[in-house]
Parts: C-alpha cells; sequence; structure tokens
C-alpha cells in the first residue's frame, strides 16, 4: 500500500511538471520560436570571428540587462507606474551614456572599469564556441522563467581561461550575499517602527525627487560593476565607432526594457512588501548602492550584484516579519512567507550557477585542467 501510495504521488508530480511545461511552451510559443531562430544564426555565425563577436555582444546586452532589470531600475519602474515609459528611459539611459563614456575616456577605451583587466578576463577573444554565443540565450529564457540568475557567473565564467578567477568572482558574490543579507536584516528592523509611523499616506513630492536621484546612482554604481558582462565578448579597448556602436544599442535597449515595463521578471520586484511605494523603493536602492558602491572600491574583481540583490531582499523581508508581527501566529506567518521569498530566490540563482560552471567546464580547457589538479 506504502508503495502504491508513493507511486500515486510521484505520478502525480510527473503530471503537473509535463501540464507546466506543456503550459509554458502553449503561452510563449512566440518566445520560443524567437529563441529557436537565435540558436539557429548562433550555430551558423559562430566560425565568423567578428560578426559573432557583435551578435553575441547583442544578446548579452539585452538579455544581462533584462534580468537584472530587477536589481537596478526594477524599484524603479514599479514605483513610477504611472509615468511614461519615454521619460524613464531618457532618465536612466543618459546615466548609462555618462557612465560608459567617463570610463572610456579615463581608462583608455575599456568601458568595464577594469573589471575586464583581471587576471583570467584580460584577453578578448580570439575565436568563439557555440556555447559562448548560446550562453546569452540561456539568461533570456532563464529571464523568461522568471529566474534572477546571475549575469556575471553565466556570460564572464564562459569566457574566464583560469579557475582562480571563477574562485575569486563566486567568493565575492557570496560574501556580498551575506553581507547585504544582514546589512537589511538590521536597517529595515530600525527603520520599521519609523516606516510604519511617519510613511503614511501618500508620499509627497520630494520623495519622487529622491527616489530618482537614489535609483541614478544605483544605476550608475551597477554599470561600473556590470558592464564588463556585456562587454566581455568585444575588445578590450574599443575605438571611438565601437565605442558609439557598443553604447548606442544598450541606449535602445533600454527603451525597450521601459517599454515592456521590465518584462515578466519584473514580478519578483512587484511580489515584495511594499516596495510599489515610492519611499520604500528609495530605502532599497539607497542600501544596495552603497553596498555595491563598497565592493567595487575593493577591488577589481568583478562580483555577481544578482547575489547581492536577492541578500538584500532577502533580509529585508526578514526583517519587516520580524518587527512587523507583534503576535505571535502572525509573526510565524511572515517568517515562513520571507523564508519561502528567500528560498526561491537562492535556488533559481543557484541553478544559473551550476549552468555557468557546467558551460565553464565544457568550453575552457585551462579551467578543467585547474580543477583537476586541485581535486586530484
Amino acid at each position: 500500500m506504502a508503495k502504491l501510495k508513493d507511486q500515486n504521488i510521484n505520478q502525480d508530480a510527473l503530471s503537473k511538471a509535463a501540464y507546466s511545461l506543456f503550459d509554458f511552451t502553449k503561452k510563449e510559443k512566440s518566445f520560443l520560436l524567437i529563441v529557436c531562430i537565435l540558436v539557429s544564426v548562433a550555430g551558423i555565425i559562430t566560425p565568423y570571428t567578428y560578426a559573432a563577436m557583435w551578435f553575441g555582444f547583442m544578446l548579452a546586452a539585452y538579455s544581462a540587462i533584462a534580468n537584472d532589470s530587477i536589481q537596478t531600475i526594477g524599484t524603479f519602474i514599479a514605483s513610477n507606474q504611472n509615468r511614461k515609459w519615454y521619460f524613464l528611459w531618457l532618465f536612466m539611459g543618459l546615466i548609462f551614456v555618462g557612465t560608459v563614456t567617463y570610463s572610456w575616456f579615463r581608462y583608455d577605451g575599456d568601458v568595464s572599469y577594469q573589471r575586464l583587466q583581471v587576471d583570467g578576463l584580460d584577453q578578448a577573444p580570439q575565436s568563439f564556441v557555440f556555447l559562448q554565443i548560446a550562453a546569452p540565450i540561456v539568461l533570456l529564457v532563464m529571464t523568461r522563467l522568471r529566474m534572477p540568475v546571475s549575469t556575471t557567473f553565466l556570460l564572464l565564467n564562459v569566457f574566464t581561461y583560469k579557475a582562480g578567477t571563477i574562485m575569486g568572482v563566486m567568493q565575492k558574490s557570496f560574501i556580498g550575499y551575506l553581507l547585504a543579507f544582514i546589512m537589511a536584516i538590521i536597517v529595515w528592523y530600525v527603520l520599521e517602527k519609523f516606516v510604519t509611523n511617519y510613511l503614511k499616506g501618500k508620499p509627497r513630492n520630494y520623495w519622487y525627487f529622491l527616489q530618482w536621484i537614489t535609483s541614478g546612482c544605483l544605476w550608475a554604481v551597477w554599470i561600473m560593476q556590470d558592464a564588463a558582462n556585456i562587454a566581455v565578448f568585444l575588445p578590450r579597448q574599443l575605438d571611438v565607432w565601437e565605442f558609439s556602436a557598443y553604447t548606442g544599442f544598450v541606449f535602445l535597449g533600454l527603451g525597450v526594457l521601459f517599454y515592456v515595463k521590465g518584462d515578466k521578471i519584473q514580478g519578483i520586484v512587484n511580489e515584495k512588501t511594499r516596495v510599489t511605494d515610492v519611499r520604500a523603493a528609495t530605502i532599497v536602492d539607497l542600501v544596495y548602492a552603497v553596498i555595491l558602491f563598497y565592493f567595487k572600491a575593493y577591488s577589481n574583481m568583478p562580483m555577481s550584484t544578482t547575489w547581492v540583490f536577492i541578500g538584500l531582499l532577502g533580509g529585508r523581508e526578514l526583517s519587516i516579519a520580524l518587527a512587523k508581527s507583534k503576535k505571535l501566529k502572525k509573526r510565524k506567518a511572515r517568517l515562513v512567507r520571507a523564508y519561502r521569498l528567500a528560498k526561491n530566490d537562492l535556488v533559481k540563482a543557484g541553478i544559473g550557477l551550476i549552468v555557468s560552471l557546467i558551460l565553464a567546464l565544457i568550453i575552457n580547457e585551462g579551467v578543467r585542467q585547474e580543477i583537476f589538479e586541485m581535486i586530484f
């Protein structure tokens, strides 16, 4: 009887999984067709280095910013839903142009703020393999599934020729997650009474001004950290035409992203407590910007800003649950909700990390040899 019951449970689980897959393919027919076309083009274009370079860059530019939009412009979109999309686009787009232009002048053609000058990433690709071009397509699919995947892991790891660099990126990212989680618990536990007592009703106009300033600063700091994920396909020093193409394409891609209001992955931000309130969004952006700026100044080693962000949101939800609920029953319910949200984000980010490591091992012989030597 017990075996029969277990079999029924397994069959039910498989039926649900099969139905979910069927439902996804039915709803996303157009998207899956685009993915098939992109995969086909990637397979055809890979042997042609120059064309593959720009094709990979364009895929990486849109997929990376679309996935990471939850971290930077996600709260900005969520709390400005009543404003015209093109005003939001021009504001963030011009900040992008100004930030990368400074890096291009300051670092002799490098738009990554020297993130691509670290050992293991300092050499531009001389040729490409199919999986390197396909990595941004994998990221597009994961974004469509609302998975907050680390673009740093998924895009940079497939180009890293040293295992030590991968380990350095992972270490810095995990420390960032823990720091953001702890800092969020402290900040929101202290602020919860202030938020509850004073931030009531309709926000005053100056809050919108403050949020635009903090969101702009966060966006600029994020570009300093994660522009490397997009530029990794390109030469490490761009000439004026290459820089114009790089900047222009990303600027237009941002317009598409604002037009669709962040697309599917925006739901990860919207489901969190009170982020559609401009005051709460301002506090989230400010704390996140401070953490990213600290790590930018700490070292040139790239890091996953996604892991920092999900740590921040996870700690924030836990802190709100602890501070807001006086009754034990309500507190338990809120803690369970906070735990589930944090766990879901962490599991999805972990899947992205595993996928990136597998791709890195398949593509890079040097990485395989280093890991083999470390193990044996």
